[in-house]
């Protein structure tokens, strides 16, 4: 296939790029990068400066390339910055990308993978989400996902278009081959926030918040290494393209960690204690999430290669060491 990955210069962008080509398939990248980095983009792919929102370029490019596929990761994501800005959230992640999602129509492009958050879900009654559970967004990040996958569902009948939405629980980890990893330098993602104390890059640790009801007192996550989330997306690049049917799945393992947990393997590792203190809860968290994986699985008789914590802190802690 010849697939255009939106913001391919991203974290998950650039782990699915080179999933895809490392099975063959040609890629193509758009990034501004805003937030993306240069470095990340496989050497192996065809790469445009490009925003999504510009029409006249974007145009050209589709029209140039006949794409079989687009997998759309471009966008905003830190949670914290979406409470404090929730305009620029809006802006990018939900206008720029309905900018983009009309071009495509226009251009007779009829699949398209979107990259979306279990944020989506906020803080769920049941344990194990379900792609059927009701949608609670919690912060303008989730909530400007929410609306694009709504344009999204709401166009594909009269566009004719088929889509995938992916909704990515806790990504983390690193490419085992180092050609690609979490990049940003000022991150509240927890793991990488690890991997730079343990690298001596920052001080302390801040645990936001101790007193949740959960086993210790943190928030637990669902941690999924990058390499099967990028995995994830070139098995429903494969059966999208063979058998159009739109869907929408959970990405994660299907169980979770509490933050003192990943602190505590992250320890193991290092075979140190890290500097901890513990901070106020952040605005609008949720406590647990944690994803019910079987709808992907049984689609898909998916099994995840890096389901384990260890080998994810590994991963991540030995790409900080050389970035």
């Amino acid at each position: 296939m010849n697939i255009l990955l939106t913001g391919g210069a991203g974290y998950i962008g650039s782990h699915t790029a080179l999933s895809l080509i490392d099975s063959g398939h040609s890629v193509t990248v758009m990034d501004n990068l805003i937030t993306g980095t240069k470095k990340l983009i496989p050497p192996q792919s065809k790469y445009y400066m490009c925003d999504i929102a510009d029409k006249e370029q974007v145009e050209k490019i589709l029209k140039k390339n006949k794409f079989d596929m687009i997998m759309h990761f471009a966008g905003l994501t830190r949670v914290d910055e979406s409470v404090k800005h929730p305009e620029k959230y809006q802006l990018h992640n939900f206008e720029k990308s309905k900018i983009f999602f009309n071009c495509c129509f226009n251009n007779n492009i009829k699949k398209i993978i979107f990259s979306s958050t279990a944020g989506v879900y906020g803080d769920s009654r049941s344990e194990y989400v379900k792609e059927t559970d009701n949608l609670n967004p919690m912060n303008p990040y989730a909530e400007s996902k929410l609306k694009i996958e709504n344009f999204l569902i709401e166009n594909s009948k009269s566009q004719k278009v088929h889509y995938t939405i992916l909704r990515y629980f806790n990504v983390a980890g690193a490419d085992k081959k180092k050609r690609s990893g979490l990049m940003s330098k000022s991150s509240t993602n927890l793991i990488k926030v690890l991997c730079e104390a343990a690298t001596k890059k920052r001080d302390k640790i801040i645990i936001n918040g101790s007193d949740y009801k959960t086993k210790d007192g943190t928030p637990v996550r669902d941690f999924i290494h990058v390499s099967d989330i990028a995995d994830i997306h070139t098995i429903a690049a494969n059966s999208l393209f063979k058998n159009p049917i739109s869907d929408i799945y959970n990405c994660g393992y299907g169980h979770g960690y509490s933050v003192k947990e990943v602190i505590s393997e992250m320890e193991n590792i290092i075979n140190d204690k890290l500097k901890i203190e513990i901070g106020p809860r952040r605005k609008k968290d949720i406590i647990i999430s944690i994803a019910n994986t079987d709808k992907f699985k049984k689609k898909f008789n998916w099994k995840p290669k890096f389901n384990n914590l260890n080998y994810i802190l590994k991963t991540a802690f030995e790409w900080e060491k050389i970035n």
